[in-house]
């Protein structure tokens, strides 16, 4: 049907991108809910924000008329209840907006676990436009913040420690792990970067936990309090980065089924009909293959959206995300994952790694133990291609051939010194070793 509304809730990657595919595919009316800001914004790049690198405006990938003259209506606001069985949302501010069909697109927000003090002026998260904003509030320089502690290692913790060193604001960074991120990366990896956030002077803190956030008389954030030893650490500023959790609390007294997050099929549909969930907000009932019922990663919202936007468009099909793929940054190394490196190689499956000398760059090889079949690849401080990768797993090439060619996958600027000579020799010296 042309003229059917589509109420889109969250204007993140994925309810953009399922906005935008909808009106390439068709004339329907379509509608952008959100209640954090005015336009779509690179949420990858808040960081930057702070650090100088840019203004906020210059996270918006699309000019203001774009909207317009793509016939996209945007509504400001929070909506408060759904109403499904008369296809109704509530504000809060008691407007209503009716839709024919629904797509849940309402992102994630920061986990609590019910700490003391967990919201205090100055504690935040490091994940919508209000956090940055009060990041900018409670540690503008470092007069005002002495110390910032961060709780919680991962990759939003680590950009919130770059973020302050970035003003010179030292930083106690409390990770309960005994090795940063070693619940994903391979213990060589995870080492290094405890090394690299050393050389940063972050004081990380491994095997920590908090215990408890007190306050000044004013209601602001005044020390942490460590759980293992009862240290107080004073600070203007807490980051809580130990992950994030689907943001749904608005649907859980609907008839919409949710568990972590919002249940869907493969076709990303709800157990309401014409009511869709996409992005970090929706929970497959199995994961796909590998994969995890919930997906908090930028790649697979887009990729969710333009699926969903056929399926709108009467051309149902479902969501394949293929193989899986990832990158991040940790202060001056950058990370690419392609295919599946598990933090310990799982039965029947054997690692190679290899590290440079100059401890900021290395590689992680997952492959069969039996059949030499290529899983998967880390890398560290050296750039390699995904659509390079991404052939190689789906003609199931061998580590052998991987190895051998890696030199065909790298795109590290010109004039940067190779290391995949030094990698092969690596590689052929374990085999001969293993062979012994």
């Amino acid at each position: 049907m042309e003229n059917e509304h589509i109420v889109i809730l969250g204007n993140g990657i994925s309810g953009v991108s399922v906005a935008r595919h909808i009106r390439k595919l068709s004339d329907k009316k379509i509608t952008i809910v959100s209640g954090e800001s005015d336009y779509f914004f690179s949420r990858t790049a808040l960081m930057y924000v702070y650090m100088g690198h840019m203004k906020f405006e210059h996270t918006q990938p699309y000019e203001a008329y774009f909207w317009k003259k793509n016939r996209i209506e945007l509504k400001k606001g929070w909506v408060s209840e759904v109403q499904t069985a008369q296809k109704v949302l509530i504000f809060e501010d008691g407007t209503t907006l009716k839709y024919d069909r629904l797509v849940i697109a309402t992102g994630s927000k920061p986990n609590k676990f019910g700490w003391p003090g967990q919201d205090l002026k100055g504690v935040t998260g490091m994940y919508h436009k209000q956090e940055l904003e009060a990041i900018e509030a409670y540690a503008p320089n470092n007069q005002i913040c002495k110390r910032a502690v961060i709780v919680g290692g991962g990759l939003i913790g680590i950009e919130l420690a770059e973020m302050m060193s970035s003003r010179k604001i030292p930083v106690t960074f409390l990770v309960r792990e005994s090795s940063f991120w070693n619940g994903v990366l391979p213990a060589g990896e995870s080492e290094m970067i405890n090394r690299h956030i050393f050389n940063h002077h972050i004081d990380l803190r491994l095997n920590t936990n908090l215990k408890e956030i007190t306050s000044d008389e004013n209601g602001r954030v005044k020390s942490v309090i460590l759980q293992e030893t009862g240290e107080e650490i004073p600070c203007g500023l807490v980051g809580l980065t130990a992950g994030v959790s689907p943001n749904i609390d608005v649907f859980k007294d609907s008839e919409i089924e949710t568990k972590r997050g919002v249940l869907v099929n493969r076709f990303l549909e709800t157990n309401i009909e014409s009511v869709y969930a996409i992005g970090d907000c929706a929970e497959q009932h199995e994961g796909i293959g590998e994969r995890r019922p919930i997906e908090a990663v930028w790649y697979t919202g887009r990729m969710m959206g333009e699926t969903l936007a056929q399926t709108i468009c009467d051309n149902r099909i479902a969501y394949k995300p293929g193989h899986w793929f990832n990158s991040a940054k940790f202060f001056d190394i950058e990370y690419q994952t392609y295919g599946w490196v598990f933090s310990k190689p799982r039965e029947g499956e054997a690692h190679f790694h290899w590290k440079h000398a100059d401890d900021t760059k290395c590689v992680t090889v997952c492959y069969d133990s039996s059949s030499r079949r290529f899983l998967g690849i880390n890398t560290f401080g050296i750039r390699m291609r995904h659509q390079v990768f991404d052939t190689w797993l789906n003609e199931r090439r061998d580590v052998d051939y991987v190895i051998e060619n890696l030199c065909d996958a790298n795109f590290d600027p010109e004039f940067f010194k190779h290391f995949e000579s030094d990698i092969i020799s690596a590689f052929k010296n374990e085999a001969q070793v293993e062979a012994a």
